[in-house]
């Protein structure tokens, strides 16, 4: 008698089973992938945002108790890259486009990691850390957001130890922003 419960148990669960995979295949089969998402845009019902809405995006400054302030350069051709004085030229391509009957605007980026306002990866100097793989994505977002000195520093001159020793940087200060020849670019 227990062989035949086990053997009528299992019997029962592919029963479920068959019937689960049954209604979920005919839903498919009378549903459509854009059942899933809303219109998104215009006049129709269900769409998340009207044409008559206005479309800017929202560049917030104050979060909870801080205020952020954003540093970055916006990138145009002429955007420095490294030690160069030509700019990063054509740097964002349009691969497809919804104005030219594609579903939906694909982009691609192509420019070099020192342009505009960035970040050095500590492998940029120590061959041992790039080796060691020390990248930008290695870094704590901690270290990088808080409060921060803003330091002038002379546009004829590389930032030398001889140069960092003469902005007189007070000790115990964690984050430092050096305005350089390339933010006045």
């Amino acid at each position: 008698m227990p062989f035949l419960e086990s053997k009528m148990r299992v019997v029962c669960k592919l029963l479920v089973l068959t019937v689960l995979l049954f209604v979920s295949t005919i839903s498919l089969a009378f549903s459509s992938p854009n059942d899933a998402y809303p219109t998104g845009y215009g006049d129709e019902p269900g769409a998340c945002v009207g044409a008559s809405d206005d479309l800017r995006p929202l560049r917030r400054e104050v979060y909870e108790d801080g205020q952020i302030f954003d540093i970055t350069h916006q990138f145009n051709p002429n955007t420095p890259i490294g030690d160069s004085d030509e700019g990063i030229g054509q740097f964002l391509t349009l691969l497809s486009s919804m104005k030219n009957g594609s579903d939906y605007n694909f982009s691609e980026l192509r420019l070099g990691v020192h342009a505009g306002t960035h970040v050095d990866a500590p492998g940029h100097m120590y061959e041992e850390y790039y080796d060691a793989g020390f990248d930008v994505d290695s870094l704590d977002l901690r270290v990088l957001n808080g409060p921060a000195l803003l330091v002038d520093v002379p546009r004829d001159k590389n930032l030398t130890a001889d140069v960092m020793q003469s902005l007189h940087i007070p000790k115990g200060v964690k984050r430092v922003l050096f305005r350089t020849l390339n933010t006045d670019r």
